[in-house]
């Protein structure tokens, strides 16, 4: 698998999935250092973490305090970056609204690790709706962890 030195996790808001995940993949030791980032297709201002989100994370030992959202920009998509979002129609806005943004490093995150479900926005649900997230989500990263440090 190539090299990346860079990992955007992408959602629409950059408040739940993506800095979940982001928390998650931060938590697991990579073989090659990489600069993990969260980011919002739609951020109007910097918004903090869904709370939600937040209390399973924190259950879970991940402290992601003074997180705030950003918007996904031009200079965020290089070369060696791997942008991962949780849901076809988000890679299409990807790669729809920024002309630096390849299809060799835009994937959904559960079909690059050979999973079929998109991962389900849990937004409105119950706490416990954010912890089967939280869960799915656990899954498909450490199936991406196998595949990057499988590189080396």
């Amino acid at each position: 698998m190539k090299q990346y030195h860079r990992i955007i996790f992408v959602t629409e808001s950059g408040t739940c999935r993506a800095p979940m995940a982001a928390g998650i993949l931060a938590e697991y030791s990579l073989i090659q250092p990489v600069e993990i980032l969260a980011r919002g297709l739609i951020v109007l201002f910097p918004e903090p973490l869904n709370q939600k989100a937040e209390a399973v994370l924190i259950s879970n030992g991940i402290n992601m305090s003074g997180y705030m959202s950003a918007q996904l920009q031009e200079s965020d998509l290089t070369e060696d970056t791997l942008v991962l979002v949780m849901e076809h129609a988000q890679r299409e806005k990807v790669l729809e609204k920024y002309g630096s943004a390849s299809p060799r490093n835009v994937f959904v995150l559960t079909e690059m690790v050979g999973d079929e479900l998109e991962i389900i926005d849990p937004y409105g649900g119950t706490l416990q709706t954010y912890g089967l997230c939280y869960e799915t989500m656990r899954k498909t990263i450490r199936k991406l962890v196998n595949l990057l440090n499988e590189g080396e």
